[in-house]
Order: structure tokens, then C-alpha cells, then sequence
């Protein structure tokens, strides 16, 4: 063939034939493409624009080599910083460290198979993980290779047709009512605002009673405002180096009015008047970030003589009290901040449950005599 400008020949049959470089093998060998034309000019053309297509593809098969770990938590960084709240970058950080790091520690990204994929999903599950956290777990990966193959790092995605373990929901427990009223007695003596009180009576997240202040309460319209959570993270993915961030609340659904009850609003009333701090729940005059909250609950829980509870149930206890005396679901599923009334029903279904036993003995009772069919004389029907 005759050669006329860089890697376009004439070929024998006459044909113009240009040459570029498509990809590289996982050992770093270069792939070609080829592009056939019945003149020079036109087989330039057709080359300018499939080098310029591949060329961003040329510069990242140089890291080959690099491992799956350090994709992601470049990806991370690279994305996390831009587009993620911070609390979600800290937990896709916590994930990669100790659930996906321990089993892919010395994986190499094109080398990831599906096969590979599977294994880690069964890891995942007899770590005994429930199938949400599998599926938050998976689906970081799933999304962090999505990336991959967009910026031609790999092919295709390993993990995108495998199967993720059906969602099952743990069934949540609620105190009882006498579990309740002996949480409520020592909370209520007191004399500082009881965040056990608060969540008791409006189903407030713990981040949410945290951040609370007494700005957010208005006595006058007997509304609360939630416009804030308190978390504790992790910083960069390591357990043991945290930070509180006061941020807005998860969802724009989270960001809420709650009304204000008569009970709750003349004991809020009573507590302001000996308040220091701009915090509903203050600690030297700052607020009382949430883990201190869990400790002082876990204090009067001993009190109460109560095991195997935790602050969060005092929300499960707020939603199911409501669902016993009839709140219907909507308004419920507006006074929790859920982002669906179909999480309300999910969650609580069991709650629910008891609701639809009891409306339909209610209707039975209606039936109040068992009807009588018995025989008639021929002739004794009234027209």
C-alpha cells in the first residue's frame, strides 16, 4: 500500500484506509479501528472525527492498572463534594471503607466480573445485613461503575443485571402504654425540657429535637417549625474522627410545621420561662447534640426498669398512639416528615392492622341480633 499522511494508506483495491487507536486491552495493548474511504480527503475526515471521539478514552486507558478501591474513593471525591449533602458523602464514605474496601481490598477495576459481584452480595448477606442496607451497600457500587463504563474506564458494568435480595421491612416496636407512662414520669420531673416529652407527643426525629429552637415554637399560631437537623459524622470515611454539622433537614417533606397540642404547648410555655439558651434542649447554654440525648435516655430507661429500648421508638410510639386513636395516615404521614404516605403504611402496617380488626368489629357489632330464616305458611305473604 501507499502511504499518504499519518496512518492513512492506499490500498491495492484502490480504497483509502485510516487507522486509530480504539482501545486497550487489559494488559495495555493498543486495539485499532479501522476506516475505509474511496479518496484520501474523505478518509481524513472520517479519522479527524473518530480520534477526537476516542482520545478522551486513550488518556484514561493509561490507569489500566488502577484498583477498584481507588476509583471509588476518587469517584467520591471527584463527585461527592459537588452534588451530596455532607451527611450522605460521610455515609457512601463509611460504606466503602468497611463494607466494600474488605472484600475488593486488592480488585482490580477491569478485572471486576459479574461473577466476582455475586460473591460480594452473598458476603453481604452472611455479614447478616438486612436487605436495606445490602441494597444501599450494592447500589453505591452499582452507581459508582455506572461512572466507569460513562467514562471509559470499563466496558460494561458488571453489577447491572444482578438481582438485589427482595426489600423486607423489620417490623418496628413501639413502647406500651405502660412502658410509656413510665418513661414519661421521671422524664416529667425534669427541670430542664425533656426531649423525651417532645418526642413523645410530636414524633420528632432525634437530630430534629436536637436542633430545636425556641424561635421554631410559635405559641401565638400553636405551630412547630422544623428547620433543622443535628448530626454527628464521620470525617473522611474514619470511625473513630467525628464532627457535628447542623444542617438542613433530609427531605424537603422533613422541613415541616407540627401543631402544637394544649398539653405539650402549657408544659413548652412552662420550661421557657427558666430557658438559658436559644436551644429548646440546651447543655451549658448550646444545644444537646444527639448522642448526649441517647445517654440521658438510656439513664431514665434503667430508672424505668425498661431493657432493650433506644430513642427512636419513642417516634414508633408517637406514629402508633396516633394510629390508635384514628389519626388517618395522611396527616400522620405529614406530622413524621415521611416523603410518602405509602412509607407511613409500610412502616406501620402492623398498627394499621389492629386499626382494620377493630373498625371491623364495629361493623359487625352493628349485627346485633342473628337473623331468623325459618319456614312461612302457604299464603301468609303480604303483597
Amino acid at each position: 500500500m501507499s502511504r499518504r499522511g499519518e496512518n492513512i494508506y492506499k490500498r491495492k483495491d484502490g480504497r483509502w484506509e485510516g487507522r486509530y487507536i480504539k482501545s486497550r486491552q487489559h494488559d495495555g495493548k493498543i486495539k485499532y479501528g479501522y476506516v475505509y474511504s474511496k479518496n484520501y480527503k474523505e478518509a481524513k475526515e472520517k479519522l479527524i472525527v473518530l480520534k477526537a471521539q476516542y482520545q478522551s478514552q486513550q488518556i484514561r486507558c493509561v490507569n489500566f492498572n488502577d484498583t477498584l478501591i481507588n476509583f471509588l474513593k476518587r469517584w467520591l471525591k471527584s463527585y461527592g463534594k459537588l452534588q451530596l449533602k455532607e451527611t450522605t458523602y460521610s455515609k457512601y464514605s463509611r460504606i466503602i471503607t468497611n463494607h466494600i474496601e474488605p472484600f475488593f481490598s486488592n480488585q482490580y477495576l477491569h478485572h471486576l466480573t459479574e461473577n466476582e459481584c455475586i460473591s460480594f452480595l452473598n458476603f453481604l448477606v452472611d455479614k447478616g445485613l438486612g436487605s436495606g442496607s445490602i441494597r444501599n451497600i450494592f447500589n453505591l457500587l452499582r452507581k459508582a461503575l455506572d461512572i466507569a463504563v460513562r467514562e471509559k474506564y470499563i466496558e460494561k458494568n458488571p453489577c447491572k443485571e444482578i438481582i438485589l435480595p427482595r426489600l423486607v421491612r423489620k417490623e418496628v416496636r413501639a413502647l406500651t402504654f405502660e412502658e410509656q407512662r413510665k418513661i414519661e414520669r421521671i422524664a416529667l420531673e425534669e427541670i430542664a425540657c425533656s426531649p423525651i416529652i417532645v418526642g413523645l407527643y410530636t414524633g420528632m426525629r432525634i437530630g430534629e429535637l436536637s436542633g430545636l429552637r425556641w424561635q421554631d415554637i410559635d405559641f401565638q399560631e400553636e405551630i412547630i417549625y422544623v428547620r433543622r437537623t443535628i448530626t454527628r459524622i464521620s470525617v473522611d470515611g474514619e470511625s473513630r474522627k467525628t464532627k457535628l454539622i447542623i444542617h438542613e433537614p433530609k427531605t424537603g417533606s422533613s422541613y415541616r410545621k407540627i401543631p402544637l397540642a394544649k398539653n405539650l404547648k402549657a408544659y413548652l410555655q412552662a420550661k421557657k420561662k427558666s430557658a438559658d439558651s436559644v436551644f429548646v434542649f440546651s447543655h451549658r447554654g448550646n444545644f444537646v447534640e444527639p448522642r448526649l440525648i441517647s445517654y440521658r435516655f438510656k439513664s431514665i430507661q434503667n430508672k424505668a426498669g425498661l431493657e432493650d429500648i433506644h430513642f427512636h421508638m419513642l417516634r414508633h410510639t408517637f406514629a402508633t398512639r396516633a394510629i390508635e386513636t384514628g389519626v388517618d395516615v395522611a396527616s400522620l404521614s405529614r406530622i413524621l416528615g415521611h416523603s410518602s404516605t405509602k412509607m407511613t403504611l409500610d412502616t406501620y402496617t402492623y398498627s394499621i392492622y389492629d386499626n382494620r380488626v377493630l373498625a371491623m368489629e364495629k361493623i359487625d357489632n352493628l349485627m346485633s341480633q342473628p337473623i331468623k330464616i325459618g319456614k312461612k305458611k302457604a299464603g301468609s305473604v303480604k303483597v
